[in-house]
């Protein structure tokens, strides 16, 4: 399931403008070449970043680090939507993303707390801390939010954070204690918001912040379990470990550092070329026609509208935007 999930996640740097048929092979191509490899140095027991002494419980460097840099060179190698800088991309449907994330955050508990592979403590652990750290990112993001945007609070924000906040504590969820789990969020909510500052300050495109909640999320997590990882918390099941800074083992910070900046590097580099070797090869070139982007690759890929309302009658001259309703994303005026 983690081998499904994390290549969909790359996948959300290229949103809006790529083709269906090459994406899911290049599904397959990337978990076996990006993907499986890290795992197997995360979690196998010759592995070398496990042999090393890094700690993942589940999936901080294979999932979030892999899939955040994978969609950072998704967006770079494939080039920005069109109207990317000059029309504003807005969310369409906020109760789809509180639905999302509703699901996101109740499928976590399995993620991250079903990681024990059995019902016993450390499972009961890994879920509270999982609950904790969502919640602390979700208002971390909120309250800097509030003040950056006119003083509003706003669901997507606390969305995001939340996200963030479960991205974190992913890889130190069966490591640390509940208390940690504050900061974890706290950290998170704060370095993923100012991490989406990027996309517009380097201006690349990456229409979903992989890379900002995803990639820079689980380096936090990464770094934050070499300073709490807890080796009462692990030994609930009997696994034994040095734990981190709070039990005086102050060489795991190092071994996070090193697991971090390998998958990040593994995953970017071979995903560019990926993509590269992609776009050589007749029919699988990723990027969809310019007609189809601009009309929508709903109905460019799968032959129907997200909104049978929506119209491609252009929007009054004056406003703010002047793309059509269907190639925007946004329900007409007044609908």
């Amino acid at each position: 399931m983690f081998a499904a999930l994390t290549p969909a996640l790359a996948l959300g740097g290229a949103a809006e403008r790529i083709r269906i048929l090459p994406a899911v092979l290049f599904c397959f191509v990337w978990t076996t070449i990006v993907y499986d490899p890290v795992a197997y140095w995360s979690w196998a027991p010759n592995g070398w970043m496990n042999v090393m002494g890094s700690l993942d419980y589940a999936g901080g460097t294979p999932v979030h680090i892999a899939s955040g840099f994978g969609a950072l060179a998704f967006s770079l190698v494939l080039g920005k939507r069109q109207g990317f800088g000059s029309e504003k991309f807005a969310p369409h449907n906020y109760l789809n993303i509180i639905l999302g994330t509703s699901l996101l955050w109740f499928g976590w508990f399995g993620f991250n707390g079903g990681s024990a592979v059995a019902s016993n403590g450390r499972a009961g652990l890994a879920a509270t801390v999982t609950h904790i750290a969502a919640c602390m990112g979700g208002l971390s993001w909120s309250f800097i939010a509030y003040f950056r945007h006119g003083k509003k609070f706003s669901s997507f924000h606390f969305c995001s954070g939340a996200i963030a906040g479960l991205v974190a504590i992913t890889p130190a969820s069966g490591f640390v204690r509940p208390w940690a789990a504050l900061v974890f969020g706290l950290v998170a909510g704060v370095a993923c918001h100012f991490a989406v500052d990027f996309k517009e300050k380097f201006g690349f495109d990456d229409a979903l912040d992989v890379f900002a909640v995803h990639g820079i999320g689980g380096l936090v997590g990464n770094l934050l379990t070499g300073l709490f990882a807890s080796k009462e918390v692990a030994a609930l099941n009997g696994t034994i470990i040095m734990g981190g800074w709070v039990d005086q083992h102050w060489k795991q910070l190092g071994f996070q550092l090193a697991a971090s900046c390998a998958g990040a590097s593994w995953s970017f580099v071979l995903t560019g070329l990926i993509l590269i070797i992609f776009n050589f090869i007749p029919g699988l070139h990723l990027r969809i026609h310019e007609e189809g982007e601009i009309s929508g690759t709903d109905m460019a890929e799968m032959g129907e509208h997200g909104y049978k309302f929506a119209t491609m009658e252009p929007l009054p001259v004056g406003r703010e935007r002047t793309l059509s309703a269907v190639e925007s994303g946004q329900p007409p005026h007044g609908a």
